[in-house]
């Protein structure tokens, strides 16, 4: 299993080449230039001229992306022309944010998914069923933006329960100072995505159990005298959870991705709200960097379900 792991880890190298070349030619293709409105408003057009002699933007391509690279091997990615400051200290910042929010959404989507997917597929055809069901298609069938808005209306403005923009507060001091304020940001985000993420698992978890409520093995386990609490714990949950896992890489990546709608209706500081941020203001520096980490996020969201994947069933193995 390791040999395949890093096998799939080589052959992620000149998939990221090709994406990083990709990336770079879109962002420069963009119209328009980083500087203008960006400086002051009276500047001439000869004064962004000169910027963009310095920063080498009226180069080749080909030499702004090998210089590109090479600074990347450094660990440098260039200077925001937005905010004037390193993009790897951007992402650092940004990313811790981002990360946060990702967890504790991960955490409340599986908490919330995993037993909901499990009641409502051992319950089949009842009212439970029936309840979890009208749940998944009310919350498919509402866009996630109008939830947060009524959400951050509701619970923000109308009972003032949690803040409705940052992520830490000003007034926070010291270390359970921090991370309570911390956490007072991401619970209503957070909650809100968590009750979006959970569709797609309960439905899954869903039709799992019940197809394997009805295969030959819980027939025959049934037909032993097997009884059936021990049939769900050792057969029936086991078998259903298989496909969840394939599904937690994608998900953890995604969430690390940023959520650029929850970010943008709280003002919270994550990637997502930067992504957005640099697309607005053509920061190419800080665009070819989060697609770029984007892109390796997604890839490492693939191998980690088949690992996932196997560990949860030893017969799988990542081909």
């Amino acid at each position: 299993m390791w040999k395949t792991i890093l096998r799939r880890l080589l052959i992620m190298i000149p998939e990221l080449v090709i994406l990083s070349i990709l990336v770079f030619l879109l962002a420069k293709a963009m119209p328009g230039d980083p500087f203008t409105g960006t400086i002051n408003p009276r500047a001439s057009q000869a004064q962004i001229h000169h910027l963009m002699v310095i920063h080498g933007l009226y180069d080749p391509w080909y030499q702004q992306y090998w210089n590109w690279v090479v600074h990347l091997f450094h660990g440098n990615l260039g200077i925001s022309y937005e905010y004037q400051e390193p993009v790897i200290d951007l992402i650092k910042q940004r990313g811790t944010n981002t990360l946060w929010l990702a967890l504790f959404t991960m955490v409340l989507t599986y908490v919330i998914g995993l037993p909901l997917g499990i009641y409502a597929g051992r319950h089949e055809g009842k009212l439970q069923d029936t309840l979890v069901r009208i749940y998944t298609y009310v919350t498919m069938s509402i866009p996630f933006f109008v939830v947060l808005v009524i959400g951050i209306w509701v619970f923000g403005y109308t009972l003032n329960w949690f803040p409705t923009s940052g992520s830490i507060s000003s007034q926070a001091s010291g270390f359970g100072g921090s991370l309570i304020s911390r956490l007072g940001h991401i619970i209503l985000p957070g909650l809100l995505g968590a009750l979006f993420g959970t569709v797609n698992i309960v439905q899954y978890l869903r039709s799992e159990v019940i197809d394997a409520k009805h295969s030959d093995y819980v027939r025959t386990a049934r037909a032993k005298g097997v009884p059936m609490k021990d049939i769900y714990r050792h057969h029936i949950f086991r078998n259903s959870l298989l496909p969840i896992a394939a599904f937690a890489g994608y998900s953890i990546t995604g969430l690390l991705g940023g959520s650029i709608f929850t970010e943008m209706v709280f003002s919270y500081p994550g990637m997502g709200l930067l992504f957005l941020n640099a697309i607005n203001f053509r920061d190419y520096t800080v665009i070819t960097a989060l697609v770029l980490l984007y892109g390796f996020l997604n890839l490492m969201g693939t191998l980690l379900s088949d690992i996932a994947l196997s560990i949860v069933d030893p017969r799988v193995r990542v081909e």
